[in-house]
């Protein structure tokens, strides 16, 4: 498979619905789901080798998410033309404890899907850890840990929270146009995973 084919430009999906939140946030249809992000399209095979489980528990879990509209068939790249294709169906996915706070189920399903993410976030970053030496200086140095701690209300912890996501959005598009451009020297992907939640001592 070509390095970083980008799927073609989709909105954000708010996940309402209790049964699209449990296919969500089954741990590996979330992985699976995660990889499509950044691989843009994957087979089944593909994919199977990255989760190191078998085609076809893959394959079935693929179905699941196609079934709530999560992943969607992509046109055939080269290799088997009887393989499946598949992309995500949208650009990203947005959850809110608001959409599920009337439904104990629904609180369930959503804390299950949250740590599911949070989970597959530590991994990642454990991974990076772990084969830090081998990215070299340059990468390392550009790596950051940071820990912030400051005084708001929910107004303001609002409006920071949109500033940051808007700046990183800035971001993912300079570098989509550089790449669509031909820019592809030394770029990989970057993970950004922030937490913001208010705590009391």
């Amino acid at each position: 498979m070509d390095d970083k084919q980008e799927p073609r430009p989709r909105d954000t999906r708010r996940i309402t619905d209790i049964g699209t939140l449990k296919a969500f946030g089954h741990p590996l249809r979330g992985r699976l789901y995660a990889a499509l992000r950044v691989a843009g399209v994957a087979t089944a095979s593909q994919l199977a080798s990255q989760v190191d489980e078998a085609v076809s528990l893959v394959s079935y879990h693929l179905r699941k998410l196609a079934e709530h509209g999560l992943i969607e068939e992509a046109e055939a790249r080269s290799g088997d033309a009887r393989e499946r294709w598949w992309q995500a169906a949208q650009e990203t996915l947005s959850l809110s404890h608001e959409d599920f706070k009337g439904s104990p189920e629904g609180i369930a399903a959503y804390n299950a899907a949250i740590r599911t993410l949070t989970s597959y976030h530590q991994e990642r970053y454990q991974t990076y850890l772990d084969q830090k030496e081998a990215w070299g200086e340059e990468w390392r140095k550009a790596a950051d840990t940071s820990d912030f701690l400051a005084r708001l209300n929910p107004a303001e912890l609002t409006r920071l929270n949109a500033e940051i996501s808007a700046l990183i959005k800035t971001y993912e598009d300079q570098g989509k146009a550089a790449e669509a451009a031909g820019d592809t020297e030394g770029r990989e992907n970057v993970a950004v995973h922030l937490y913001s939640f208010p705590f009391r001592t």
